[in-house]
């Protein structure tokens, strides 16, 4: 397929709303809002902020250009600017296709929650019968429902990752049809992507802005806003803040996996770029605080219901042993007749005393929770209390449907976008090869549905791209500042656009932003190496919580693969095709550029 016959977006606007699609994920749902949680609520706000100007948009407009430049995906682009340069583009297929295999797997358990939300009693409200029907099931007691419910019905979970056991039919199905979805979005490629990203980017704001009425409307729910918006500054102080804050901002653009080289190749020549690199990112950055006062009322609403129902189980134990009458106490009340049964009756108040729960409205408030834990757990806890919990339950998790779908596309783009370009399966159709590299991440993705599935999925989860990605956009900044040139680079600029980028751009790709990659990159080598045996979270059915555990030998070995395989691509690539022209005696560039079609 050559350049003549490449398909483009039908407006900028369609462009505007896949980076939207894609950035937009769920990472602005639970990662961001944790990290908030973590580092001092709304003066996390501060490194954030520093970061998106120092690396995020600058980063961003520099794989756009080089995409609407060069009119290729990554591996094409990459090729194109330098024959050594090719495996950049490799290593970034590598890393979107370790993403698309684990990534999908959460658009299969929303699906599994949308479809229990249509029950008359949402099923993680409450707990199961045992066999034997005399009671609740021990296991989900001992836990809550709503993690019994992930743990052992959604998951059917090992007890750790050593454990194999056969893939669950329910998860299955749902993997498999989270793929059918995403190939529906894509069977064309950008032909049905440009069509698809007017739902997929647009309507989770809609359902967002519902919740945000619905939240700030819950009892309870102003104190978690303002428990994000109240600033800890200390934690500014705190190295780990500003290195979260541009790891934040580095991966909720989506930097690194070729995505937006790939969705820019499909950009007309002339297209102007760089307001759209300044208007996406700032989307982006609005949805995280946006998201976040969604999820922090929701949290407050949590934590109140359950600083108040601690409060209501001390106040019926102190009822019930000093024989008071029911109305003489109120849960406003429980502290102040502690202290006065506490000096009134110290002997049998003694009695009790190890019964007293710690009732902390502030230590609910700063239980952090990641990941699927806030997405799939403490959302559900919180719906499951709401008035019409089913409604809002099938909005929450139709939303984060299409979040992840909406990431989908661009994941699977940027894999098959590459593959385009070359002229080895230049005739297949678009429905063929798009199928064939979704029925291939399907197969292999259903591997993360067995019972000890999750381990592995938070090792690819964990393990798959941070590294990599840091490396490869290291990579890509070195070589257009310094291989390719900054002085050609603004030629090229000059050329799409109609003016040279300023010096706030080149200051950035020239210096600011591969040092701030650069610290990033050993900080995360150094506390990688610092922290010893790498664990994951297994489940203890009689605990009825996670437990960190150490990773097996086997499960260290693959980390070590998984992290080394996509940025190998890098040096290898470059030693053969040295290999190659000392052995031909021609020049690579000319031998490289005619593997792609140009």
């Amino acid at each position: 397929m050559g350049q003549d016959a490449r398909p483009n977006w039908d407006n900028p606007l369609q462009f505007i709303l896949a980076c939207v699609s894609y950035a937009v994920g769920l990472g602005n749902v639970w990662r961001f809002p944790y990290l908030c949680q973590m580092h001092g609520g709304g003066g996390f706000l501060i490194p954030y902020f520093i970061m998106l100007i120092l690396e995020g948009i600058p980063l961003f407009y520099m794989e756009l250009a080089i995409g609407q430049k060069m009119s290729l995906g990554s591996i094409g682009a990459w090729t194109a600017i330098s024959p050594y340069l090719g495996g950049v583009g490799l290593a970034s297929v590598v890393t979107s296709l370790y993403l698309c295999l684990y990534y999908n797997v959460i658009n299969a358990w929303s699906f599994w929650y949308l479809f229990h939300s249509f029950q008359s009693v949402l099923p993680w409200s409450v707990c199961p019968m045992n066999s034997n029907r005399t009671g609740p099931i021990e296991e989900c007691e001992i836990a809550t429902p709503t993690q019994y419910f992930f743990y052992r019905e959604t998951l059917n979970i090992s007890p750790s990752i050593e454990e194999h056991g056969g893939v669950g039919t329910g998860q299955a199905m749902c993997l498999v049809l989270a793929w059918i979805l995403t190939y529906l979005f894509i069977v064309r490629g950008v032909k049905s992507t440009r069509k698809v990203v007017y739902f997929t980017s647009i309507f989770p704001y809609v359902v967002l802005f519902i919740y945000l009425i619905r939240g700030i409307t819950l009892h309870g729910a102003i104190n978690g806003v303002k428990y994000m918006f109240t600033p800890n500054l200390e934690q500014l102080l705190n190295p780990t803040t500003w290195i979260n804050a541009a790891t934040q901002i580095f991966f909720s653009l989506g930097l690194g996996f070729g995505t937006l080289i790939a969705f820019a190749s499909y950009n007309h020549y002339n297209n102007n770029f760089e307001r759209q690199a300044i208007i996406v990112s700032l989307i982006n950055c609005g949805t995280s605080i946006f998201a976040s006062i969604v999820t922090f009322a929701i949290y407050g609403f949590k934590a109140t219901v359950n600083y108040e129902n601690c409060l209501e189980r001390t106040r019926l134990l102190l009822l019930n042993t000093f024989d008071l009458a029911e109305d003489s106490m109120s849960i406003d009340q429980v502290f102040d007749w502690i202290e006065k049964l506490n000096a009134t009756y110290p002997l049998q108040f003694a009695e009790i005393a190890n019964q007293l729960e710690p009732c902390n409205l502030e230590s609910e408030l700063d239980t952090a929770v990641e990941g699927t834990g806030l997405a799939f757990i403490v959302y559900s806890e919180a719906i499951k209390n709401m008035p019409l919990p089913q409604l809002w339950s099938v909005l929450y998790f139709f939303m984060l449907l299409l979040l992840g779908m909406g990431s989908m596309l661009g994941n699977v783009t940027a894999i098959i976008t590459p593959l385009r370009d070359f002229k080895l399966v230049s005739h297949l159709s678009d429905e063929l090869l798009n199928g064939l590299v979704c029925v291939f991440c399907m197969l292999l993705g259903l591997g993360f549905t067995t019972t000890s599935g999750n381990y592995w999925f938070t090792m690819f989860n964990d393990y798959g791209a941070n590294f990599s990605l840091l490396f490869i956009v290291l990579i890509e900044v070195i070589a257009v500042s310094y291989i390719y040139g900054i002085k050609r680079f603004e030629k090229d600029i000059e050329d799409m656009i109609g003016h040279r980028p300023n010096w706030y751009w080149k200051i950035m790709w020239a210096g600011v932003s591969p040092v701030v990659l650069i610290t990033l990159f050993v900080v995360y080598i150094v506390n990688y190496i610092r922290g010893g045996t790498p664990t994951y979270q297994a489940w203890n059915k009689e605990l009825g919580k996670s437990v960190a555990t150490d990773y097996p030998v086997f499960g260290q070995v693959f980390i070590g693969l998984l992290m080394v395989s996509s940025v190998s691509c890098i040096p290898l690539t470059a030693l053969y095709v040295f290999c190659r022209k000392r052995k031909r005696g021609n020049h690579p560039k000319r031998r490289a550029v005619s593997t792609v079609s140009t």
